[in-house]
């Protein structure tokens, strides 16, 4: 997964350079400075000697000499071990500048490693006492610069404390790279116009380089300091498809750029040393971008997941993005759930809720026995409190699965070692158990256990990874035995990670990582408290004044491991699966059934023809248009048959028209002030329009009368809706108010009374009302941009969402009733989820869009212009815009079966519309 081809990119590099020598061979937070072809010198002076021919590498913390030949060790001096550095043959005080005639270089030293003999990863191997080498530079004149350099990096390494070891490092690489700049010889192009150059480092799992980065016109340009692993890195910004700003080891200083959609390996990632370096890159780039979106929000993935158009592995790749996981990172590596918790079955069945591991608890909760033990020690600890002494994820937990794939990481990791064979990654069940009943044991997984590459469960490299105490040597990882194979336990697993039961439960998981049961009371509910160390803000670096104090804090904080970025500070929604779907589907009286398995009812049909119809939404096309009011159309009403349209306007009438005759048949006024929305009762024989004078009226076709009034608000109503004999006003009084008695069949033989049922009160004006499919649910949307969702069985509202910045304009649950969209004056299409009152998607336009019909996935809307826009909401885009009315779009009908389509708009027209497809 994305380990594994971070690494193989990075061994195609070394083989580019053709050299044995890797980053991962320095200390951690050493760097890279420069490379002089030289020879070892061995037995120097003796009839033995010799010469091994090579590359000396001077580094801020040693010398590493790597032979050309392959059966030769790689050599590493700590400085630090460092007794003497030199020319060689020189004595006194002067031995080190005097001009000698030879090229040579000598160490004296009290410690040595030996690394990669035969080029085989091993650990190290380590040769102590009192020690000379001597290097033989092919260039003699450089001697006395390498030796200067060695001396000022020993004098360093040699410093008491370990902030002042890191100051003067610190110190002396700024030095190097204020002398230096990027060498404009490198741009493809000598039309390229440079935007911005400054000094930054190239970040790779546990190490960085320094450099230059430079940005021009068409192309941004990494240049290492040491040339190494190639001379330049080149990303063409044509190709870049994301950009994201980082935090890198807790500060505001990392960007990572990424060339594709959806991989978690991103193509350079970068740490700059000032903010605003890293900020001004990021401008560049995202302007260059333009229309592009740089930088998604969580939310907006959330309703693709939601839908079915991302699986749970894409959507857990992309939260870990977002929450500032990468896998050049590995104190922030993507985090991912075990979600299995049998590893003793013969077989695995993924149908039984009692396979599946509890995704409402973290790995530290999952067993009462030693949570109870924890709780305990928490109650008597003192202040700062945590309930688990280890975090779920770190760099010693990624290179623990991963060791078989990246060894030499792990030995970077652990100063030239593998971890005790007893302790390593040797079976699935063993490090379930551990992490189950083990004291301090309480990590995660990462993507590769729901990947393709089996590499990480196989000693491919034949690794010597120690025997263990039964005698058995570390070799491929045991498998549980309902896998046959790496390739069908990792097979099996994705099956698992995308089953139903996850799907019904991840959000729960999400919770605990990524929401809003990370921190505060609702973690300490959960029993998912970590060190305050690993929180984002958890520590201010900036604040801490000892340059110990802080590299201490600083190296404890990346070796422990970092809690994700919180991404959701609400209950995330949970995910619609085919069996909730089936559920729905079930409980609807209405529904028809099949007479036989292979026979479609009709509400199927129905449901294709939707279907069919809003997949080709896109190919609306104007049948018909006629001038009908003398102001402003406000709601559209069709009969049953479609043979009758009725309007009304805000020039205070309601009007029928024949679709058939294609003539205006009646035209009637209440009042003299505006008319602000019509509907149907069922039967088609009352029409009811809401009216500015406070009022709503009941229209009689049949006897082409007044047949009743409603007074019952104290400023205009807004909007109506009607369901089961109720009514739903909405008004500018702040109120939205249900009526009882207002009966499909109403007669003109005798008043009605209208009893008030229920107020939903609000703080400002209401304009806009809608009802969910069942009727349990009211939306409304005010003047102040405020979406509230309502129950109607308790008249108590669930959710007040202030996601517009001026007047909500429409509003409309999605068929199914999960979601909500609106739009508003802002010019935003907001989806909000019903159950947790999450906002999950906005988008935007340079234009309010006045009303909008939408399917759950796809939205039509009529803009302020006139226009007719389709919008793909899974897609996060604008699929198509429509040429329509001459001024705003006010008010837009749908047929059932989603065919017919009837827009109302500013221009004082109608328009009828056809699907052709």
């Amino acid at each position: 997964m994305a380990f594994i081809r971070k690494k193989r990119r990075e061994q195609q590099l070394q083989l580019y350079s053709k050299e044995r020598f890797s980053l991962l061979l320095l200390n951690l937070e050493e760097y890279y400075f420069e490379q002089h072809t030289a020879n070892h010198i061995q037995n120097k002076g003796d009839q033995n000697e010799r010469k091994i021919r090579g590359s000396l590498k001077i580094c801020s913390k040693s010398v590493i000499f790597e032979p050309d030949a392959i059966s030769q060790p790689i050599i590493k001096i700590p400085l630090r071990d460092c007794i003497k550095i030199g020319k060689h043959g020189e004595n006194g005080s002067n031995r080190h500048f005097a001009k000698a005639k030879s090229g040579e270089i000598s160490l004296i030293f009290s410690q040595v490693y030996f690394i990669k003999e035969h080029n085989i990863v091993a650990p190290y191997k380590i040769e102590r006492g009192k020690m000379e080498y001597v290097f033989e530079l092919d260039v003699s004149g450089k001697v006395e610069d390498v030796v200067e350099t060695l001396l000022q990096l020993h004098r360093a390494s040699r410093l008491d404390k370990l902030g002042d070891q890191t100051a003067m490092i610190t110190a002396i690489l700024q030095s190097r790279l204020a002398r230096t700049s990027f060498d404009k010889n490198r741009f493809q192009s000598v039309s390229e116009k440079l935007h911005m150059e400054c000094k930054a480092e190239m970040v790779t799992p546990l190490v960085t380089n320094p450099g230059h980065v430079c940005i021009t016109d068409t192309n941004l340009y990494f240049q290492p300091l040491n040339g190494y692993p190639k001379p330049v890195v080149q990303i063409t910004l044509q190709d870049v498809r994301r950009i994201y700003k980082r935090r890198h080891g807790l500060m505001p200083l990392g960007l990572e750029v990424f060339c594709t959609e959806d991989d978690l390996c991103s193509d350079i990632y970068l740490k700059f040393y000032e903010p605003q370096d890293r900020d001004d890159l990021y401008f560049y780039i995202a302007t260059y971008l333009e229309h592009h979106a740089a930088e998604r929000t969580a939310e907006s993935y959330t309703l693709q997941w939601q839908r079915g158009h991302l699986s749970n592995y894409q959507y857990l790749l992309h939260l870990n993005n977002l929450a500032d996981r990468s896998c050049n990172d590995l104190s922030q590596y993507p985090v991912f759930p075990w979600v299995i918790g049998d590893y003793c079955s013969a077989a695995l069945d993924l149908s039984n809720p009692g396979t599946f591991r509890d995704l409402s608890r973290p790995v530290g909760a999952l067993n009462k026995e030693r949570l109870e033990r924890l709780l305990t020690r928490y109650q008597e600890m003192p202040e700062p409190k945590f309930m688990y002494g280890s975090h779920y994820s770190s760099p010693g937990y990624v290179l623990f699965y991963l060791v078989r794939i990246a060894p030499e990481y792990m030995l970077c990791l652990q100063n030239g070692r593998f971890d005790n064979a007893d302790r390593m990654f040797n079976s699935i069940a063993e490090t379930w158990k551990n992490c189950l009943d083990g004291a301090t044991d309480f990590k995660e997984l990462i993507p590769e256990f729901y990947g393709d590459d089996v590499s990480f469960l196989v000693n491919s490299l034949k690794l010597d990874l120690g025997k263990r105490q039964g005698g058995q040597m570390v070799d491929d990882v045991e498998l549980p035995p309902w896998a046959r194979s790496p390739e069908d336990f990792l097979r099996k697993s994705k099956d698992a990670l995308e089953s139903n039961y996850v799907s019904e439960h991840l959000h729960e998981w999400i919770d605990l990582i990524f929401g809003y049961k990370q921190k505060g009371n609702d973690a300490l509910g959960a029993h998912n408290v970590f060190h305050p160390l690993t929180y984002e803000g958890g520590v201010d670096l900036n604040s801490i004044e000892d340059p110990d104090e802080k590299v201490a804090m600083l190296t404890q904080i990346l070796e422990f491991g970092q809690t994700p970025k919180q991404l959701f500070v609400t209950p995330h929604p949970r995910r619609i699966t085919p069996k909730f779907k089936n559920f729905s589907h079930a409980c609807s009286h209405n529904a028809p059934m099949a007479d036989s398995p292979g026979e479609e009812s009709f509400e199927d049909l129905t449901e294709e023809s939707k279907s069919l119809a809003w997949n080709n939404i896109t190919k609306l096309q104007l049948h018909e248009q006629y001038k009908i009011h003398k102001e402003a159309v406000t709601g559209i009403a069709v009969s049953c048959n479609g043979s009758s349209v009725f309007t009304t306007s805000q020039d205070s009438t309601l009007k029928m028209f024949s679709k058939e005759s294609k003539m205006l048949q009646r035209s009637i006024s209440f009042s003299n002030m505006a008319l602000s929305s019509c509907l149907l009762l069922p039967g088609d024989a009352t029409v009811i329009s809401s009216s500015w004078d406070n009022n709503v009226y009941f229209y009689s076709i049949a006897f082409a009368r007044r047949q009743d009034t409603l007074m019952g608000h104290d400023d205009a109503v807004s909007k109506i809706c009607w369901h089961d004999n109720r009514l739903y006003s909405a008004s500018w009084d702040s109120t939205v108010k249900v009526w009882s008695g207002v009966a499909a069949e109403m007669t003109c033989t005798r008043r009605q009374r209208f009893d008030m049922l229920a107020e939903l009160e609000h703080d400002v004006s209401v304009d806009t009302i809608s009802l969910n499919a069942a009727s349990t649910l009211l939306v409304s949307g005010t003047k102040e941009g405020t979406v509230n969702i309502w129950d109607l069985a308790t008249a108590t509202v669930l959710h007040q969402i202030p996601c517009h910045s001026g007047t909500v304009c429409d509003t409309a649950f999605s068929p199914d009733s999960r979601h909500v969209l609106s739009t508003g004056e802002d010019g935003c299409l907001n989806v909000i989820d019903v159950q947790t009152g999450m906002l999950i998607s906005s988008m935007t336009s340079d234009e309010p869009q006045r009303c909008f019909i939408w399917d759950g996935n796809s939205v039509l809307s009529g803009s302020q212009s006139g226009e007719l826009l389709v919008w793909d909401l899974l897609g996060g885009k604008i699929s198509e815009r429509i040429q329509g009315h001459t001024g705003a779009v006010t008010c837009i009908w749908m047929n059932e079966q989603c065919s017919s389509i009837i827009t109302g708009g500013e221009d004082r027209q109608i328009m009828f519309w056809k699907l052709q497809y």
